[in-house]
């Protein structure tokens, strides 16, 4: 069955570098590949949703630059020599705000990833995630979103870390899109426990059991860190091992609250070099 990937643009550096990340990831899959942009007058919606009718020459103009700019693309792509057969990309021109349109093409198209840069054309140095990264995380719940740093290197990932307090019960379903990227790409996974507990109590050892038999077809194994905060103890992981990816399993109210809010923002490296692979519970 083909995949479907949906690749949202604001035309900088760092989105192309994730559309390159996704056709690297997914080249052994038949795929067909969304490159949306969403266009809107000015930086801020309001004004855009008031002074842009179709047909007024603000809309029509933006209207070109989007469409302008997803034609540079995929001319872009075929300079780069993209001639993989399994892959086929349509281009989508949208007016809207940017996570209202990713959530309309997503049920729109029955997208199974969203693979996006961390941060848009304003690229500061001092943030890890744009706003919209942030928000396509945490509000488009009903598919996975992948997000790729500039810095990510084009290579199938060989590790992905994913941790867990193993205080949530996790249903197989929830891990799909973690499991099938580690067996298409061959990958590990490490499954690191940030704790300042000696041992594990029964509900804690009835997770760690479930996630041994949903891992047990794929390569994985446990690890245990801490004391030590939770975003310092990832960035450390991961960098000692020259991990390729981190995945989350982001439960509504509380991932954003205790993973990635500001804590891990700023004690990421700056630099950060992992893309992130966030899913969803699926009972939210």
């Amino acid at each position: 069955m083909r995949s479907k990937i949906l690749l949202p643009t604001d035309f900088s550096k760092n989105a192309w570098h994730a559309i390159n990340y996704a056709i690297e990831l997914y080249k052994k899959e038949q795929c067909t590949f969304y490159i949306l942009n969403v266009f809107t007058a000015s930086g801020n919606i309001i004004d855009s949703l008031i002074n842009m009718e179709p047909g007024s020459e603000l809309y029509e103009t933006a209207k070109l630059n989007s469409e302008n700019g997803l034609a540079k693309v995929l001319d872009m792509l075929a300079f780069k020599d993209h001639k993989n057969p399994k892959h086929k990309f349509e281009i989508i021109s949208t007016f809207n705000n940017a996570v209202e349109a990713i959530k309309n093409i997503v049920e729109e198209k029955d997208i199974d990833m969203i693979v996006m840069g961390t941060k848009g054309e304003t690229n500061y140095n001092k943030i890890v995630y744009g706003s919209t990264a942030i928000n396509v995380m945490e509000k488009v719940r009903n598919c996975p979103v992948l997000v790729v740093p500039e810095l990510a290197k084009h290579n199938l990932p060989k590790e992905i870390v994913f941790p867990t307090s193993y205080r949530t019960h996790v249903k197989r379903r929830e891990l799909n899109y973690l499991i099938e990227l580690a067996k298409n790409c061959n990958a590990s996974i490490r499954i690191l426990h940030v704790t300042e507990e000696d041992q594990l109590d029964k509900e804690q050892l009835n997770n760690k059991k479930l996630l041994e038999e949903y891992f047990e077809n794929i390569d994985y194994s446990f690890h245990t860190l801490g004391p030590i905060e939770v975003p310092a103890a990832i960035n450390c992981f991961v960098e000692s091992r020259e991990s390729d990816m981190v995945a989350f399993i982001n439960k509504k109210h509380t991932f954003f609250g205790s993973i990635l809010s500001k804590p891990l923002v700023k004690e990421i490296s700056y630099d950060s070099k992992v893309p992130i692979l966030v899913m969803h519970d699926l009972r939210n």
